[in-house]
């Protein structure tokens, strides 16, 4: 499934579990009707998928799609522990939507993400007042923090605190004549160190990382009817009219002037 599509929907979630074993636990065979979205965060246990199986322990994700055949036995019925989450996705338009994560995946143990499940657990604990949409948007970050480590292979959380601090530094000055050496000397870097130190992180090169986001801010502001285009370019940090049309035009795939 494209990743536009996943980061329009919305989970609907129908159980929520921070599992642990017991010697006769187990999961029957079903087809089930919604994901699984499985952490384990320790023991082991055997999982059955559309017939296959699946030795999972400490730091696994599992991702069973809808439709699937499912079952499972703890291989220590002791030690297993994992937070399960049976959901649905659906787009605004009503359309049942899926994950591109990977059926099993090695993730290890993520304390920020055992963080969202434990406070998930608080959700449908206490149920207090406003408990559904919080914990949906609890079970949006976890996605997306599967999605930055197993999808976009970008994970933010594990950034240098200096790109950290650097990539805050651009999203409030974007529209400031920012170079290289400006931002480097925000973080007390060295501008040829930071540059690299950058890219490594963010498998983007500084200057192409500014620029798209100038280019998104402009595309949002030239929606909105409120400028024109030579307004937008100069607010978002452009003093060369024909080159930001021709950046914006190589980013987006259409001139500054087609927005709608």
């Amino acid at each position: 499934m494209p990743t536009k599509n996943f980061n329009d929907s919305a989970p609907t979630i129908d159980y929520y579990r921070h599992r642990r074993s017991t010697p006769e636990w187990l999961i029957e065979y079903k087809i089930i009707d919604f994901i699984d979205l499985t952490y384990v965060i320790g023991g082991q246990a055997i999982y059955t998928i559309n017939r296959q199986k699946i030795l999972v322990g400490e730091g696994d994700l599992l991702c069973i799609p809808k439709g699937s055949e499912r079952s499972a036995v703890s291989g220590e019925p002791e030690k297993f522990e994992c937070f399960a989450v049976n959901f649905n996705l659906s787009t605004p338009a009503g359309e049942e939507a899926s994950i591109p994560l990977p059926l099993h995946a090695k993730i290890g143990m993520q304390n920020d993400v055992v963080s969202l499940y434990r406070k998930l657990s608080e959700d449908f604990a206490t149920k207090s007042e406003g408990y559904v949409m919080r914990s949906r948007a609890r079970l949006m970050l976890i996605l997306q923090r599967y999605m930055e480590m197993l999808v976009y292979e970008a994970d933010t959380c594990r950034y240098d605190p200096r790109v950290k601090q650097a990539i805050r530094y651009i999203a409030e000055h974007f529209a400031e004549p920012l170079t290289i050496s400006t931002v480097a000397a925000a973080v007390s870097l060295n501008p040829v160190y930071f540059g690299a130190v950058f890219k490594r992180e963010t498998r983007v090169a500084f200057r192409d990382y500014l620029n798209t986001i100038r280019i998104n801010k402009a595309e949002d502001m030239l929606r909105t009817g409120k400028w024109n285009v030579t307004e937008v370019a100069g607010l978002c940090g452009f003093a060369d009219i024909f080159y930001f049309s021709r950046l914006f035009k190589k980013y987006k795939g259409i001139p500054p002037s087609s927005v709608e």
